[in-house]
Formats: C-alpha cells, structure tokens, sequence
C-alpha cells in the first residue's frame, strides 16, 4: 500500500515539475519576443541622422549634396534643415543639418540627440589648426552625452574640403583630436574631483589609465573619411564614403 501511494506521489511530482518547466520555456519565449520588440522598434524611432559640426565646416553644403545632389550657396544656418533620405532596400533616414552657431547646437542636439541612428561631425580641415580646441570640445560634449552614449550611435568623422591645398589629411586630424580629448578629459575629471560630481551625468570617455583613443569608445564606432563637398569634376569622392556609411546604418 505504501509503495502504491509513493508511486502515486512521485507521478505527480514528475508531472508538477513538467509543468513548471514547460511555464518556464513559456515565459522565456515571451520575454524574448518582447524584448526583440523593444529593441527593434527603438531602433524604427532611430531614424535620425544628425549632421554637427563648428559654424562653416560646410555641413549644409554636404546636406545639400545628400539630399539635392547638388551644390547651394549657404549661410550660417540659424535653425535646423531635415529632409527625408531614402536608402535602397533599407527604408528612410532623416538627415537633420543641427546649425553650428554656439547658441543654437545645444538646443537642437537635445532636441534631436535621442532620435539619432548615428552621428556625422564635420570638420574644416583647412582651418583645423587654429579651431582645434573647439573641434575637440564639441565633440567630448556629445560624446559624452548620457543619452548618446546609451544609445551608442555610431560617428563619421568627416574631414572636409580636402581639395584645399593646405588642408590637413584624416590620420593627421584624427591624432591631433586624440590628444586634445585625452587634454580635455584630464583636466574635466580633474574640475569634476574637486566638487560634489553627483549630478553628473556624462560618461568617460574611453579606457582609465590610459591616453585617448578613438578605438577604445566601443560599442560606439568611429570613423574617419574625407571629403570635398564643393562639386568639381570627378566629385564623386565628395558624398560617396558618406553614402556608404549611410547604407550601412541604415
């Protein structure tokens, strides 16, 4: 009788047991379904491409080039230009050309930074040299960004108006930025250890105990390209390497 009501006991345990992990699988196929919802359609609201840079890098110029294919007389830009651009196969991005007056960014790059699939920093390479500083600062300050680097959008480090005689070449661009941003972050974590950080919300950039590299941001990606802009006659380097890039983020 004994050995009856065991056997009975164990069925039932073996059958509790078959359920509770089936419930299981059950849960974990609903939790995976729906975080795949999440991501995906974060990722759908991300259509934003953001176009910064310092006043006069030639960002319209090269929105311009994207979206008309063609080259506009611009001016310093007060507010920002969006427009629609389609990638084959991939759907719509918005490009949104942020003005570069001092100002003005910061309102549009909050207003716009937590839509941004990704991130295209213009540089004048002509006159890189004496805006250094400022190049620098712009982009530690988005970099940075709490929300920019939760998202982790990847950047294109455009160095423009390389048809221009003296201009500087990308590598070199891009080690004179590495050490500029490793100045700023000593002396930025430096102000911030001397005062109450709490409400800080910006991250650091790149790995402790160690010199600024752009390769050290992952996941965030960073790359560098170089551009014209300006129509000349084999201006196909111009937005090429751009629209390359914008196919792949797509």
């Amino acid at each position: 009788m004994m050995d009856l009501i065991e056997s009975v006991r164990n069925g039932f345990e073996k059958k509790d047991l078959t359920l509770i992990s089936i419930a299981v699988a059950i849960f974990v196929v609903i939790i995976t379904v729906v975080l795949f919802w999440i991501v995906g359609r974060r990722k759908n609201l991300q259509r934003g491409v953001l176009i910064v840079g310092l006043s006069g890098a030639g960002k319209t110029l090269l929105f311009s080039r994207l979206v008309a294919s063609k080259n506009v007389e611009t001016y310093t830009s007060m507010k920002e230009n969006s427009s629609s651009y389609k990638v084959l196969n991939k759907g719509v991005l918005k490009l949104i050309d942020v003005p570069g007056n001092e100002r003005l960014r910061s309102k549009y790059l909050d207003e716009f930074k937590s839509c941004a699939r990704g991130f295209i920093f213009v540089i004048d390479s002509l006159s890189f040299s004496s805006e250094i500083r400022d190049v620098a600062e712009l982009l530690y300050t988005i970099l940075g960004d709490s929300v920019v680097s939760y998202n982790c959008p990847p950047f294109l480090i455009i160095c423009n108006k390389q048809d221009e005689t003296m201009a500087k070449s990308s590598k070199v661009i891009q080690s004179q930025l590495e050490k500029e941003i490793n100045m700023l972050r000593v002396t930025k974590n430096a102000r911030l250890d001397s005062i109450d950080d709490t409400g800080n919300n910006n991250t650091y950039l790149g790995q402790r105990g160690k010199d600024f590299q752009f390769s050290d941001l992952k996941p965030v990606i960073v790359e560098f390209t170089e551009s014209i802009a300006r129509e000349l006659e084999n201006n196909e380097i111009s937005v090429k390497a751009v629209s390359e890039w914008l196919y792949k983020i797509a």
